[in-house]
């Protein structure tokens, strides 16, 4: 079955160039003008969105953040596809939790090449979903009165959830899982993005400083080796 896209971006002629190119892949691919008139369809049926920034009312952030808190949409991967190419932008981005950020103007192979990555990784992630259904279950991670439950993608401090982004989770799972070891941030990046996502060192930095805020007495636990990178200390 081929993989479904949805272009949102209120270029028109941005969205023709990609929809030709997609499909000449082999992928189904609608477009949307809004992300107003996105939100009104079956947001279900995508595969990949790929969001332009600044549109309308609702900018592609909104929709990320919108599509995000629906359990229906919450994993769908999302590329940002935008002229914003300042370093907060794609930070902010990625925060939300977006899958990728490409630069307009773009090149067509490059945007192609992030898509296959994308789709890749989400596939992958998708049979390992598939798997814990079939009973296969992980067992929590826990420190003291942190615990990770990794089926139900909760952490929970002193019994009480946290409220943590896809990456907030997916960096302190890493650590929990990778204890007492310092690892660089392209360590960090490979592990938690991937190899084929382009993240900068103040994504990894601005992700660990918000996380950090949010693990209260356990915050010292992550540690910093000023030119080497970040670790989980039990000692602390």
């Amino acid at each position: 079955m081929r993989e479904k896209i949805l272009l949102i971006d209120d270029e028109e002629s941005v969205c023709e160039i990609l929809k030709y190119n997609l499909e000449k892949e082999g992928y189904q691919v609608d477009a949307a003008y809004s992300a107003e008139e996105a939100l009104e369809g079956d947001l279900s049926q995508y595969d990949l969105f790929i969001v332009d920034i600044m549109m309308g009312d609702l900018s592609g952030f909104d929709f990320a953040k919108r599509v995000r808190n629906v359990s229906l949409t919450e994993r769908t991967p999302i590329i940002f596809c935008s002229a914003l190419n300042e370093e907060d932008e794609k930070v902010m981005g990625l925060n939300i939790g977006a899958d990728d950020y490409v630069t307009k103007p773009f090149s067509i192979g490059e945007v192609l090449a992030r898509v296959r990555a994308v789709l890749r990784r989400s596939a992958a992630a998708a049979q390992v979903t598939y798997n814990l259904a079939d009973n296969q279950y992980e067992q929590d991670l826990t420190f003291k009165s942190l615990c990770i439950n990794r089926n139900e993608k909760i952490c929970y401090l002193d019994g009480e959830a946290l409220s943590l982004t896809r990456t907030e989770f997916e960096i302190l799972e890493f650590f929990l899982s990778h204890r007492n070891r310092i690892y660089s941030r392209q360590e960090i990046i490979s592990n938690v993005w991937g190899a084929d996502v382009v993240v900068t060192n103040r994504t990894i930095d601005t992700n660990i400083t918000r996380l950090r805020k949010k693990l209260g007495d356990y915050s010292n636990n992550i540690v910093t080796r000023q030119g080497f990178g970040y670790g989980f200390k039990e000692t602390y």
